[in-house]
């Protein structure tokens, strides 16, 4: 199972605003064995755990398998259901659920690099589904969880960037696939409210990480932790100039539970840490600083890598926070809390 920040958060019996909303619910989770995912479901068995909460917890994955090792053998209140999002089927689960949580997404920059196809299709796919199958359903409230690189490039950071606002994105490039895939699949999610009634609203999430990342990951933090672990050089192959927002597993749990409960319609939210905007260059002499002082910053630009084009995504989270969330962790205490995992790993 995922890591126990939810627990720690919890052990005063402190629920999140809005959490009763998930008595005896069911939720169903897509993308479920990714990292947000498994917080998600994670938490969700805390709540059952120690608030007796009796939410039961779908969880949609490719591999059963994988499914099992991570998140446990199906019971009374975890049901697993295999379904491949790359390919354009019909979501065909029986099971009646209350509230969807759809988070199954290429992920990776190398990927979106390699095969923009595969990541347009597989997220306009994935999510054509899951909106036919919450329409037909007629479940209570379905979250479309997209990113802050929907925003495209952005680079005037004088002031936070609201929902309504877009920056360029260029189509025809193949790294582009990742955030024109995200504009189309927010714009069908908007399209199924107004036309079909469905309850879903989006959430625009920064960057998430925590405990629980995988010891290989490939994102940034990732390798800044590792390097903090191992004492050795973080070494950019950009400037470091991309400058954006982050949150952790935990925050993000709590936003994107509450959005399936409160969350508008057709809308879109920002979900982030608003203290946590900083540029990589920047964050990387924090970790440096903070983790590792006997060892430096090393800038060897490398063409080719996949990264994001170099933008300024500062979130204004004004619209989110006015549901009653309020993200815990700062940017340092994410950093503390991987970088422990990654030690005991």
């Amino acid at each position: 199972m995922t890591s126990n920040t939810y627990d720690e958060r919890n052990t005063s019996g402190i629920l999140f605003d809005g959490a009763e909303g998930l008595r005896n619910k069911t939720v169903m989770v897509t993308g479920a064995t990714g990292l947000i995912g498994r917080t998600l479901i994670g938490y969700l068995m805390m709540l059952n755990r120690q608030h007796q909460f009796a939410t039961r917890v779908v969880a949609v994955a490719r591999d059963r398998q994988k499914a099992e090792a991570l998140l446990g053998k199906e019971n009374d209140m975890l049901t697993i259901h295999c379904h491949d999002f790359s390919q354009p089927s019909e979501l065909a689960l029986e099971q009646k659920v209350d509230y969807i949580i759809h988070l199954a997404s290429p992920t990776a920059s190398r990927f979106f690099l390699e095969h923009p196809a595969a990541t347009l299709l597989t997220t306009l796919h994935g999510t054509e589904a899951v909106l036919n199958y919450a329409r037909h359903r007629q479940v209570e409230g379905m979250v479309y969880v997209s990113s802050l690189e929907a925003y495209g490039q952005v680079t005037d950071d004088s002031q936070p960037l609201t929902e309504d606002i877009q920056g360029y994105v260029n189509p025809i490039d193949s790294r582009s696939s990742y955030p024109t895939a995200k504009r189309a699949a927010e714009a069908l999610c908007h399209a199924y409210a107004a036309e079909h009634g469905v309850r879903v609203c989006i959430a625009r999430l920064a960057q998430t990480f925590g405990e629980g990342v995988a010891a290989d990951d490939q994102r940034v933090f990732a390798q800044f932790a590792r390097s903090a672990v191992n004492h050795t050089d973080i070494v950019l192959h950009t400037k470091g100039e991309l400058c954006r927002c982050y949150c952790h597993t935990t925050d993000a749990a709590e936003a994107l539970l509450l959005l399936a409960m409160r969350g508008a319609a057709g809308e879109a939210y920002n979900v982030a840490h608003p203290d946590s905007y900083i540029s990589i260059i920047d964050m990387a002499r924090m970790v440096c600083r903070e983790f590792a002082p006997d060892t430096k910053v090393v800038v060897v630009p490398k063409e080719g890598m996949g990264y994001s084009p170099t933008t300024k995504l500062r979130l204004d989270t004004t619209k989110m926070e006015a549901l009653g969330w309020k993200p815990l962790t700062p940017l340092r205490e994410m950093f503390r809390l991987l970088i422990e995992s990654f030690r005991k790993a």
